[in-house]
Formats: C-alpha cells, sequence, structure tokens
C-alpha cells in the first residue's frame, strides 16, 4: 500500500521538535507533501512576521526576542487548519511553549544520533551556531535532549537516511488518525 499521495483528515497539528541537523524541516516538507496538507516552519514563520532573517533577528534583537516570537506563532497557529509544523531547536525549553504545543497537538520527537547530527550540520545556516565549534553543537545537544524527550508523544528514530525516516513519520502519523 502506497503511502504517497493519501490525504488525511487531521484534527490537531503535528509538531516536530528535535536538535538543529535532526531533520525536521525536510522530514516535515516531505511529511506534507506525502499528505497533502499545509506545512509550517516556525522559524521560516518568524522571519515572515519580522520582516528579518533569523540572523537579523538573532543578532539585533537576541536570542529571547526570537524564542517570545516563536510563542506568538505558536499562539497564532491555534486558529488555523491542522498542519505539519517544524518547531525551532529552542522551541520546547520553554515551557509555554510545550504547553501550546499539548493543547493543539501530537508532539513527534525526530531523534537523530548526535555523530549523524555533527557530520553534516550547517552552523553558518543557524543563528544560534554561527560560530559555533563541535563541542557547541555537543554543549547544545546535551542541554537540549532532554526537553524533546520530555515533551514528545512520539519518537521517531531518524538514523537510516531520509527515505525510510520519511515513510516511517508518514506510517506514524497516518496511524493516529
Amino acid at each position: 500500500k502506497s503511502l504517497k499521495g493519501e490525504s488525511i483528515m487531521l484534527t490537531m497539528h503535528v509538531f516536530l521538535v528535535g536538535m538543529a541537523g535532526g531533520g525536521k524541516t525536510s522530514l516535515g516538507k516531505k511529511l506534507a507533501s506525502n499528505l497533502k496538507l499545509p506545512y509550517v516552519d516556525t522559524d521560516v514563520k518568524v522571519s515572515e512576521m519580522m520582516g528579518m532573517s533569523e540572523k537579523e533577528i538573532y543578532k539585533n534583537l537576541g536570542e529571547a526576542f526570537f524564542r517570545s516570537a516563536e510563542t506568538g506563532v505558536l499562539m497564532s497557529l491555534a486558529s488555523e487548519p491542522p498542519s505539519i509544523v517544524s518547531t525551532g531547536g529552542g522551541l520546547p525549553t520553554i515551557k509555554e511553549n510545550v504547553m501550546l504545543m499539548q493543547n493543539q497537538g501530537i508532539i513527534v520527537h525526530i531523534d537523530r544520533p548526535l555523530d549523524q547530527i555533527l557530520s553534516d550540520i550547517k552552523t553558518d545556516r543557524r543563528p544560534h551556531l554561527e560560530n559555533a565549534g563541535i563541542d557547541d553543537v555537543i554543549d547544545l545537544y546535551n542541554r537540549t535532549i532532554g526537553y524533546y524527550k520530555a515533551c514528545a508523544d512520539y519518537t521517531l528514530d531518524n538514523s537510516f537516511g531520509f527515505a525510510l525516516g520519511a515513510a516511517n513519520l508518514t506510517r506514524l502519523v497516518k496511524s493516529l488518525y
């Protein structure tokens, strides 16, 4: 049975949480495409809302402002049709954000081994990791992994490549509806 092209009726959002470089964006876009559902990236929404790049927001307004803007994005999703939502890596570290996600949908932790994240993370594209070395990424992973595990309703092992990760995530979400 094919997983492609089957539209399902979501009753709630599906929030993807996890470490930068874990696969939230690529898997989220593929899942939304597979299920013919809207796709939202909270980082992109914040940038659109502010009319600035993530980098500019971090540089000019700071990380705390960015995190607050993410909360605003989550609040706005309450009035939107259910969608697949990729969240920023730091979003689940804020208790209010976790509560908003829990009230509006299910939370899936996209879990990818640290060695795989380190092998291909593009730190120059991530404002909070712009000048980061390997030790900084390891430290961030160690500081945030507990948040992802604690808030997730489900965990997806994304250690076997994009195709299998996308198929398994699609299967998981379809099984819930």
